[in-house]
């Protein structure tokens, strides 16, 4: 099978990502009557989620999509595309979920037939280690988006698990919010929330507190552990960021480094004379040399939706009536967004990207990992910058910044490029158990690196294994 086949099917559902096999064992869930006053879940019917206005409570005998996957408590949609075929499923894990709504007016996430947003789940495992574990989706995805990336590695772990699903979702998420920013700005609110109300639930499960409560995420899940550790340190003791979005007011963004890729990437595809300086043009914009096999794939999938749907969320005026402009349009043609120029806007759009912007001023540890050939969010114009950020801001004493050669944006993409790329998982599992030594035994992380691809490591290595060191 070719590459560009296997990256279709491995990444189906990808494009909504960012924009960013298992083996399924029985799981059964219980009804709180089922279970009477015995039972793993004996607790379940005490639980209540502040503030949700509502919350669906299964007993499962497996937490881990090894069991929700048969017993309909994830959804696969969700998490296609994100994580490499060979990546393990751990099981052997009950408990108890939660899923359920807080109150919200928009209607795009269609999980459950409730036709309604700020959804989220929680999972509360009955072999707890004390910590709690919250997500916000990538991209534009639903609560589920973390189960295979993160959920069930952390769960397996004894962690108790919660995501939410941002407050709106899909390739129309800008519909929402009465003013532009609002959207992506309730993002924020809604792991807020979700924080709060998830270490209640957890208080309510086990009789105290989480003794520490982390945030993860990648795409624009990282984004949001970046903002929630700048903004409300009180509620966590740490994060780890896996490759997330930067928003800064006067660049680089989204909106900086995508038009000069949507306009350059044809001519370069084309070949001919205008090649070479269109390569050139792509290479300044932050697309790095050595990275163009993976071009095609993101200017077919990626490019293009990202920079419509993020621009009509921050700048729906530059097309008028029409909404999201005109997918694939040609440099030239009225309002298209190859030609976008953020730096020439009006004053009104950089407010809207003030309203999301980040300033490195982080207030408990971070640890970000950032692949060097991430063609979504080239690392010179998204986490060499944060990095640059958290340093001038005089929090560089709480921060850890791993630059992972051969990492691109989904990990899915390592089973068509094996002898080229690194999955990121494993590199995130180091950083999320260097936060752990780092907050619970003081044991410093490793110095900021870039970690270099091993030259003779195999798929199964590269898989499982990321060393935080040189």
């Amino acid at each position: 099978m070719s590459p560009i086949r296997m990256l279709r099917r491995a990444v189906a559902a990808a494009a909504a990502l960012v924009t960013l096999a298992a083996v399924p064992a029985t799981a059964q869930a219980l009804s709180g009557a089922a279970l009477g006053e015995s039972g793993h879940c004996a607790t379940m019917s005490w639980l209540r989620v502040p503030g949700a206005e509502r919350q669906d409570k299964s007993c499962l005998d497996e937490l881990t999509t090894a069991g929700t996957v048969a017993s309909g408590h994830t959804d696969k949609a969700d998490w296609a595309g994100l994580t490499p075929a060979a990546l393990e499923v751990p099981s052997g894990v009950p408990g108890i979920q939660i899923d359920g709504y807080f109150p919200d007016t928009s209607a795009s996430n269609t999980n459950h037939g409730w036709q309604h947003d700020a959804q989220f789940v929680i999972r509360l495992p009955d072999r707890w280690n004390g910590g709690l574990v919250i997500a916000g989706s990538p991209g534009v995805r639903e609560q589920y988006a973390n189960d295979r990336a993160i959920g069930d590695w952390v769960l397996s772990r004894g962690y108790a698990f919660a995501a939410t699903d941002k407050g709106n979702n899909g390739v129309a998420f800008h519909r929402d919010g009465a003013a532009p920013g609002d959207a992506i700005a309730e993002w924020n609110t809604r792991v807020t929330q979700l924080t709060r109300a998830a270490r209640t639930v957890v208080a309510q499960r086990y009789h105290r507190p989480p003794a520490r409560t982390l945030a993860t995420g990648m795409s624009n899940g990282g984004y949001l552990v970046r903002w929630q550790l700048e903004n409300h340190p009180e509620l966590y003791d740490g994060g780890v960021d896996w490759e997330g979005t930067l928003w800064r007011e006067d660049g680089p963004n989204l909106l900086t480094f995508l038009p000069p890729a949507l306009a350059a990437y044809p001519a370069y595809a084309a070949g001919g004379e205008g090649a070479d300086r269109a390569h050139q043009q792509m290479t300044t914009a932050g697309f790095p040399a050595g990275s163009e096999f993976l071009w095609p794939f993101h200017h077919q999938y990626y490019w293009d939706l990202t920079q419509r749907i993020y621009r009509e969320e921050l700048d729906p005026d530059y097309d008028g009536a029409q909404e999201a402009g005109t997918p694939f349009c040609t440099p030239g043609t009225p309002a298209c967004d190859s030609d976008y120029d953020y730096g020439t806007r009006p004053a009104g759009v950089h407010g809207a990207v003030s309203k999301i912007a980040l300033t490195g001023r982080i207030g408990k540890p971070l640890i970000t990992v950032h692949g060097t050939l991430d063609v979504l969010l080239p690392i010179s114009q998204d986490s060499d910058v944060y990095a640059r950020m958290v340093n001038d801001a005089g929090r560089s004493h709480l921060f850890r910044y791993y630059r992972v050669e051969g990492g691109t944006h989904v990990d899915s993409l390592f089973d068509a490029f094996p002898d080229k790329l690194r999955p990121l998982v494993a590199c995130h599992r180091s950083a999320f158990t260097a936060l752990e030594g780092w907050l619970g035994r003081s044991v410093q992380p490793p110095t900021s690196a870039t970690l270099p691809r091993p030259a003779s490591a195999g798929p199964q290595t590269l898989l499982t294994s990321c060393p935080l060191t040189p």
